[in-house]
C-alpha cells in the first residue's frame, strides 16, 4: 500500500528567511528576519512540512566548507528553535557549473532553478510536489516551482523587487508575490483552508 504523501512549503534561505549579505561563510553571519521564525512556526502548527533549499555556491567558490555550511545550517535551526520553530529538512548545493574548485564545477541536478532538490525531498519526505509551494527572492525560485507543478511565491525581501522588474512581460509569473515570507505562508495557509 502506497504511503499518503504531503504538501511541503520550500523556503529559500539568504534573502527569504535571513538576510542576503552576499556569500555567508561563517555561522555568525547568518542573521534571521525578525518574522522568519513565526512563518515556520505556523507551518510547523499547519501540519505542512517546512523545507529549505538554497544554492550554496559559496562552497565551489572556496569561501567555505560543506562542514561551515553544515555548521550554518545548525545555528539556522537553533535561532528558529529558539522561536519555537523547527524546519523538517534542509537542502543545499554546493556546485557551480563553470566557478570554483573542480570536484564542485559541476552542471547538476540540485542547483536551482533545476529541481533535484525538490525531488530529493519528494523521495526522502513522502512530498506531493504538485501541492506543494515554493517561496524565494529570485526568478529562479518560480522557475524551479513550475518545473515540478508547485506553485511560486516570490517575496520582495532579498533581491525580491529586482526579481519583480525581471519578470516584467514575461509569461512565467509567480502565483503569489508577498512582502515577506511571513505573509507568504499566511496566504498559503488561508488558501490550504479554502475547500
Amino acid at each position: 500500500m502506497e504511503s499518503a504523501r504531503n504538501p511541503a512549503v520550500f523556503m529559500d534561505r539568504d534573502g527569504t528567511l535571513n538576510l542576503d549579505i552576499g556569500y555567508i561563510a561563517n555561522p555568525a553571519d547568518l542573521l534571521l528576519y525578525p518574522f522568519a521564525g513565526q512563518a515556520v512556526r505556523l507551518l510547523n502548527e499547519s501540519g505542512l512540512r517546512a523545507i529549505v533549499v538554497t544554492n550554496q555556491s559559496t562552497v565551489a567558490r572556496g569561501y567555505c566548507s560543506e562542514e561551515m555550511i553544515d555548521r550554518i545550517h545548525e545555528k539556522l535551526r537553533n535561532d528558529l528553535h529558539k522561536e519555537g520553530a523547527r524546519l523538517d529538512a534542509v537542502y543545499y548545493c554546493p556546485h557551480h557549473p563553470h566557478i570554483g574548485e573542480e570536484r564542485y564545477q559541476v552542471d547538476c541536478q540540485c542547483r536551482k532553478p533545476k529541481a533535484g532538490m525538490l525531488h530529493q525531498a519528494e523521495r526522502e519526505h513522502g512530498i506531493d510536489l504538485g501541492h506543494s509551494y515554493v517561496i524565494g527572492d529570485k526568478t529562479l525560485d518560480i522557475e524551479m516551482a513550475r518545473s515540478v507543478g508547485a506553485r511560486g511565491v516570490l517575496v520582495l525581501t532579498g533581491f525580491g523587487r529586482d526579481s519583480i522588474r525581471r519578470l516584467e512581460g514575461k509569461p512565467m509569473q509567480p502565483d503569489l508575490i508577498c512582502k515577506d515570507v511571513l505573509e507568504a505562508v499566511r496566504m498559503i495557509l488561508e488558501q490550504q483552508r479554502v475547500p
